[in-house]
């Protein structure tokens, strides 16, 4: 089940050939659990969702079914297509992974709220069992999902929405979703930058990208929150904010991939039509590395 806590927006690793490696890909989650962090999400933006195929996302899920992390592990499935969002999320089931981070289609920017509720509606009548994780996210989606939205579905499956990974970078969102719902619903931040403020607002974590390459450093952070130590906290995210920005200078998860490259964990590798970032965000990128003492 979720909980309080800081996630990571886990980075996909390519082969060679760029194909998913698979075994790589579950080895980095697994050590940025053992650096600290509540859980990691796979196949969301950061993992390049939509440009993973459904195949190799079912491999990855059926290796993580048996791995003694697999209660920290979540999937985000980056389909477009309803019916294939339908068969990987019923798929998933089948190893008990239920909790599913869940964006609307993308199709251009003429989605409305009632086709958004409808798609929602479509899944969890079809995955009875699904605990959905919103992904309010409109830089990707083409949609943002109003108040009353997130509000409207809550209050007609409360069972099956849990929460938002709110990437809005509106502060105001989680006191006025609370406002209006007063249950255990789960609010993660999905901009490192703003996380800590976040928390603030009443937040209850974030779905990071930066944990990909600083684990310990973001969860030090949470942790410190969390225990009151506000002025600590406070230090962690001044020494964190350039190295946020650093990594989304240029389109993610280029950046961040490129740091983790820098760091041994994978390749700098994207699949088009994403490509390697410039000389100057990689210098930036490094610079804020060695500024932290990372490298």
């Amino acid at each position: 089940m979720l909980k309080r806590g800081v996630y990571a927006a886990s980075l996909s690793v390519l082969n060679k050939d760029l194909t998913l490696n698979v075994e790589a890909t579950i080895s980095h989650a697994e050590n940025l659990i053992k650096n600290g962090l509540h859980g990691c999400f796979f196949f969301g933006s950061t993992g390049m969702s939509q440009l993973i195929s459904k195949n190799e996302k079912m491999e990855l899920i059926s290796k993580i079914s048996t791995h003694k992390q697999r209660k920290h592990f979540y999937l985000g499935t980056g389909c477009n297509s309803l019916n294939e969002n339908i068969e990987l999320i019923k798929y998933a089931s089948e190893f008990n992974f239920n909790t599913i981070l869940l964006m609307p289609s993308a199709y251009y920017v003429g989605n409305s709220d009632e086709g958004v509720f409808e798609f929602y509606k479509k899944i969890i009548l079809a995955c009875p069992k699904i605990k959905i994780v919103i992904y309010n996210f409109q830089k990707l989606s083409g949609y943002i999902f109003s108040i009353d939205a997130i509000t409207k579905l809550v209050k007609s499956f409360p069972k099956n929405i849990i929460g938002v990974k709110d990437a809005t970078n509106d502060l105001f969102r989680p006191l006025l979703t609370r406002k209006k719902m007063q249950n255990d619903f789960c609010y993660l931040s999905g901009e490192d930058g703003t996380a800590l403020a976040y928390l603030a607002q009443g937040g209850h974590g974030c779905i990071s990208v930066t944990a990909n390459v600083a684990p310990k450093l973001c969860s030090e952070m949470h942790s410190a929150w969390q225990e009151k130590n506000i002025s600590k906290a406070q230090e962690i995210n001044l020494k964190l904010s350039s190295l946020h920005d650093a990594l989304f200078v240029e389109s993610s998860p280029g950046p961040v991939k490129y740091a983790a490259s820098l760091l041994g964990l994978c390749k700098q590798d994207t699949r088009l039509p994403l490509s390697k970032i410039n000389d100057h965000t990689m210098k930036l990128v490094k610079s804020c590395l060695q500024d932290l003492q990372l490298l």
